[in-house]
């Protein structure tokens, strides 16, 4: 698919949000090549499916009690409202997308493009937008593509500097996705889009300090970025004046964020081409993404050790990695905020106790894990790839066992049947209904022609806790 963008009345070159919101509004999914759509459809059932699987997690009971404080509950008979996923009662739009998207990053296993993870703000506004406006579900694949292709391409661009400087990528380049989705499923026009982008521009932040200090805030940024992303677009829709610069102006977001001048031509040029949604992967684990390959090179080497507990250990990775907040952490933990993010103890967990589960992530006062954690080393190789790493045990007796495992976006970008196998797997472990799996399978396979009745009842089936 190629989207071409027009230029304003005098001939000049559309300017990025003009550009962007060109493609958003124009998107035909008859146009997009078929493995996009069909990403697009792996990721939809991944989202949910993780989301399932996060039920038991305390993250969205406490966005929850804040909605309902925040926005009060709706009667479903006479109030327009959307679903507490989980839960079934009902608050506004606004509150089910605080407390859903903490559902949906309840495990942190949820997808990530680059170092956002789009899903967990698009799928519940979406689902919300569908829910209580009626909004048609024909739309809803082209809007979640719009929003992987819109964030995706920001944050491909600027993420290599805006999150070494301690910017999240979620909530920076999210609230951008959030808009571009809900502009597009709302129907908006170019200019309209255009605007809802400039606006979202202006509300889009995050910081990184929460997993620094293993504390709570970013289970609930994707929430606050999928309600500013929704009101970018509202206030376009309902005639608000945004910057036609927001993103190359000399006060823009590029500027103010990454510190760099904003190559529009190239940004443009890569939409409808180089779809961002084809860069997204799936995690294995319930830890961060960054931490997906030494948990699965530490599963390897861990049947070399053959129940050798090392006397030390060296990892080497990427330095966009290793300077990433919170992932040369040794403790004390006494968070999963602290421990996901943790590459000391994830590899610890994984050599002592094998693959990671939910269980052993909260367990803090595990002496032997902890003990190892301190004998892990973290070191800084710019000759290591992204999502690789080098792992070197050193036995008692001297000896050293290395691991060099070498993955890229292809190990992780799954496809249908093995996003299938992973969420009904992590179901399974929590006592969720294969029937719920069922459900949400046969509604992302063709949201075109489903109810968002299928997804709900999906939800309903969910233990209460």
């Amino acid at each position: 698919m190629t989207t071409k963008v027009s230029t304003s009345a005098d001939d000049r070159p559309p300017t990025l949000a003009q550009g962007l919101g060109a493609f958003v509004a124009g998107l035909d999914l008859a146009a997009v090549p078929v493995a996009v759509v069909e990403k697009a459809r792996t990721c939809l059932l991944n989202g949910y499916g993780i989301a399932l699987g996060g039920h038991a997690t305390p993250f969205a009971p406490v966005a929850r009690r804040a909605a309902l404080a925040l926005d009060g509950e709706r009667d479903g008979e006479r109030q327009v409202g959307a679903t507490l996923l989980g839960d079934g009662r009902k608050t506004s739009i606004d509150g089910a997308l605080l407390a859903n998207a903490a559902l949906f990053h309840g495990r942190a296993q949820e997808d990530t493009c680059g170092a956002g993870h789009f899903g967990t703000i698009m799928i519940p506004l979406l689902t919300a937008l569908v829910e209580a406006r009626g909004a048609p579900l024909e739309r809803m694949l082209p809007a979640l593509i719009a929003g992987y292709e819109v964030g995706g391409a920001l944050e491909q661009a600027y993420g290599p500097t805006t999150t070494p400087a301690g910017l999240r990528a979620s909530p920076l380049y999210g609230t951008l996705a959030g808009a571009a989705a809900a502009a597009h499923l709302l129907g908006l026009d170019a200019g309209c889009s255009a605007a809802a982008l400039a606006n979202a521009a202006s509300f889009a932040g995050g910081m990184l300090q929460s997993f620094a200090d293993g504390t709570d805030e970013w289970r609930y940024q994707v929430g606050i970025a999928a309600r500013n992303g929704l009101a970018a677009a509202e206030l376009a829709r309902a005639g608000s004046r945004a910057a036609p610069h927001a993103f190359e102006g000399r006060s823009g977001f590029v500027r103010a964020y990454a510190r760099s001048d904003c190559d529009v031509p190239a940004l443009l040029g890569r939409l409808g081409r180089d779809w961002s949604v084809m860069r997204v992967t799936f995690k294995p684990f319930p830890v961060c993404a960054f931490n997906q390959t030494p948990v699965t090179g530490a599963l390897l080497l861990r049947e070399k050790l053959a129940g050798r507990a090392p006397a030390r250990v060296r990892v080497r990775m990427n330095p966009f990695e290793t300077g990433y907040a919170g992932m040369n952490a040794k403790g004390p933990f006494d968070s999963i905020s602290g421990t996901l993010m943790s590459i000391p103890f994830c590899i610890a967990l994984t050599l002592l106790r094998g693959v990671p589960s939910m269980a052993a992530m909260t367990t803090y006062d595990d002496a032997e894990v902890n003990a190892l954690t301190d004998r892990i080393d973290l070191v800084t190789d710019a000759a290591v790839p992204v999502l690789s790493c080098v792992i070197e045990a050193e036995a008692a007796d001297g000896t050293t066992l290395v691991q060099d495992q070498r993955m890229t976006v292809a190990d992780f970008s799954y496809d249908w049947a093995t996003a299938s196998r992973l969420v009904r797997r992590i179901g399974a472990e929590s006592g969720i209904p294969a029937a719920a799996y069922d459900r949400i399978e046969a509604f992302a396979r063709a949201p075109e022609r489903a109810r968002i009745g299928a997804v709900l009842d999906a939800f309903g089936m969910l233990p209460r806790t």
